[in-house]
């Protein structure tokens, strides 16, 4: 009988049995080279599978927020309600959640489980989703005069150093009254980091479809959609590139800029080859036409999705919300009152123009409450208010830390509570990079602000008393 031939098994190294380890058994059968084979098939189909339901996992959780957003905005459109749709809807997810936690536990956290894909996905992109009005900042601030934009530089700088002495000092004196002792925070799940893959991709994109437009301008019908795809790959890839900066320079040259540089940058390069300027490409670029889409438009559609989903942030936080709610409410109503009260009452003492004042209200409230507030006054201008919040959030990227400590604000409630109060989202993200812990409370503060901001404004009283100190 032909003796059996040896074959070296390269799985039989990683064995722990001890006697497997000594080298006595080195050899492997035909048949266990078959077996390992039809495990590797195996893996492979399984990994394969697990992407294909990952995916379709994604796709559903986020569509649900898209549509849910969409179909309180018609609602809300028909039923001529003067209010911020999606903020309506983040209450009743918020709501719904609770009575569930109260009810029927498991079934809550399964629901949060669900739409974890989207949640990670909206904070992965968040900063894609103010670009917009950044991008089209050429067009927007072309009327203003020279000293009315120095003023609002002003107002915004000092604005923002005012609003987070308030916020943290608050928290701090509250706290000292309630002397409610810390708990850990229920631990956040992080988006994944970029890949080069993902960067050829979208380079791929912008290539193919920048050749396209320029050949082709109305291949998809208007010029619009046609420049989207191109449009859409550079904003993209800038804040991949961006995201990727070595943090000394993040700090002068925050990946939002590089977003929307390159945005503006292929557009202008766009503008000379086809001879046509930067001005139309940029017009195309946030049409604000809802059957005439813009790469602007596509991602400002997700913005709705972003409030919706403070619901969940809120309800995994909850216990942390009962135990502090002292010094985070108490923080947060004082601070968005001084932040929009001081704003009306600095632009009056400045003399900037009323309508420019009313513009800039919002400045320490995120982009997507930022613009309902600012719809809720005549004559505004939404460019200007989209702008003015991003430069806060991206002065609060760059300094707050290097403030907080300087002011002494010590523990993470105080440190986060007066970041996302004065800087919220763009401020989150740079401190909560570097102290995770404060990541709960600068969530909470974040969400809360805009929250309290919108309901407040949406005060006939309060809006006049606002308009009355604009002058």
């Amino acid at each position: 009988m032909a003796s059996e031939t040896s074959v070296d098994c390269p799985f039989s190294r990683n064995l722990k049995h001890p006697f497997l380890q000594t080298g006595l058994q080195e050899t492997c059968s035909p048949r266990q080279i078959s077996a390992e084979s039809t495990n590797e098939a195996s893996g492979n189909t399984y990994t394969i599978s697990q992407t294909v339901f990952g995916i379709l996992h994604l796709v559903v959780s986020l569509g649900i927020i898209v549509a849910m957003d969409k179909f309180l905005k018609m609602a809300f459109v028909a039923a001529a309600i003067n209010f911020p749709s999606a903020l309506f809807g983040m209450f009743c997810i918020f709501t719904i959640l609770m009575v569930l936690d109260s009810t029927v536990p498991d079934v809550a956290t399964t629901l949060t489980n669900f739409f974890q894909p989207a949640l990670l996905f909206i904070q992965r992109w968040l900063p894609l989703f103010y670009v917009p009005y950044i991008v089209v900042l050429p067009l927007s601030i072309r009327d203003i005069p020279p000293a009315s934009g120095l003023k609002i530089c002003f107002i915004i700088a000092g604005g923002w150093l005012a609003s987070l002495c308030v916020a943290g000092y608050t928290a701090i004196a509250v706290r000292k009254m309630v002397k409610v002792e810390m708990i850990d925070a229920e631990p956040m799940a992080k988006p994944s980091p970029f890949v080069p893959t993902e960067v050829w991709l979208w380079s791929g994109v912008f290539l193919i479809s920048f050749v396209t437009a320029l050949l082709y301008p109305t291949a998809l019908g208007t010029t619009a959609r046609t420049f989207l795809p191109f449009l859409l790959a550079s904003t993209v890839l800038g804040y991949m590139v961006g995201s990727w900066l070595p943090s000394g320079l993040k700090k002068v040259f925050h990946p939002i800029i590089c977003c929307a540089l390159s945005a503006d940058l292929a557009a202008l390069a766009f503008g000379y080859l086809s001879q046509s300027g930067l001005d139309p490409v940029l017009g195309n670029y946030l049409t604000k036409v809802s059957s005439n889409p813009g790469a602007g438009d596509v991602l400002m559609e997700f913005l709705g999705s972003v409030i919706l989903s403070f619901a969940f942030s809120m309800f995994t936080q909850r216990k942390l919300v009962k135990r502090h709610a002292a010094e985070i409410f108490t923080s947060v109503i004082v601070s968005t009152l001084f932040s929009l009260y001081s704003t009306a009452l600095i632009g009056r003492l400045v003399g900037l123009e009323p309508t420019l004042t009313v513009s800039i209200l919002p400045r320490c409230i995120t982009v997507a409450l930022a613009l309902s507030i600012v719809s809720l006054f005549e004559g505004t201008n939404p460019s200007l208010t989209a702008a003015v919040v991003v430069v806060t959030g991206l002065i609060g990227a760059n300094f707050v830390q290097a403030t907080l400590d300087k002011l002494q604000f010590r523990d993470p409630i105080s440190r986060g509570i007066a970041t996302a109060s004065s800087a919220h989202g763009l401020g989150t993200a740079a401190l909560s990079a570097k102290e995770p812990e404060a990541l709960p409370f600068c969530a909470i503060a974040y969400a809360l602000t805009g929250i309290f901001g919108s309901l407040i404004c949406s005060v006939p009283a309060v809006r006049q008393s606002l308009l009355a100190i604009v002058g």
